[in-house]
C-alpha cells in the first residue's frame, strides 16, 4: 500500500523520501538493465520509434499499401520465372503478373505510385533461354 503525502510536506520531498526508503530497502535491486545505457540513443531521432519497438517486440507484421504489394509480388515474379523449369511456365509466369500490373493501372489501386509497367514476355523468355545450357 502508497503512503499518503503528510498535509503541509512538500511534495518534492515527500517524493524524494519515498525514493530514498525504497532504495534503503533494496527495491530497486536487480532491476532489468539497471546500469545498462538506454538501447536507441545512438540512433537518429524517429517520432515513431515506440510503434516500430511494439511490432518487433510482438512479432507483428503490417500490411503494405496495394501498390507496394504489387511491386514486390512484381519482383518475386520475375525472380521465378528466371527460375522456371519451363519456357511454358516462364511465360505464365510473367503473363500472369502483367495481368495483375494491367489491373492495377486500370483500376488505379490505392497506395503510393505503381511506377510499374507490364513486362515484356518475349524478352524475359529470351533471357530465360539464354541462362539454360
Amino acid at each position: 500500500m502508497t503512503e499518503r503525502k503528510p498535509p503541509g510536506m512538500p511534495f518534492e520531498s515527500w517524493v524524494d523520501r519515498q525514493i530514498r526508503e525504497a532504495m534503503e530497502r533494496g527495491e530497486f535491486d536487480d532491476l532489468p538493465g539497471t546500469g545498462k545505457p538506454l538501447p536507441g540513443l545512438d540512433r537518429p531521432h524517429d517520432d515513431m520509434w515506440w510503434i516500430k519497438q511494439k511490432v518487433e517486440s510482438e512479432g507483428l507484421t503490417m500490411p503494405l499499401p496495394p501498390t507496394l504489394a504489387l511491386r514486390k509480388e512484381a519482383e518475386e515474379a520475375l525472380a521465378q520465372a528466371r527460375g522456371a523449369r519451363s519456357e511454358t511456365e516462364a511465360r505464365q509466369i510473367v503473363e500472369d503478373i502483367n495481368r495483375k500490373i494491367r489491373e492495377a493501372i486500370r483500376t488505379g489501386v490505392s497506395g503510393p505510385p505503381l511506377n510499374l509497367m507490364p513486362f515484356d514476355v518475349e524478352q524475359i523468355v529470351s533471357e530465360w533461354r539464354r541462362a539454360r545450357p
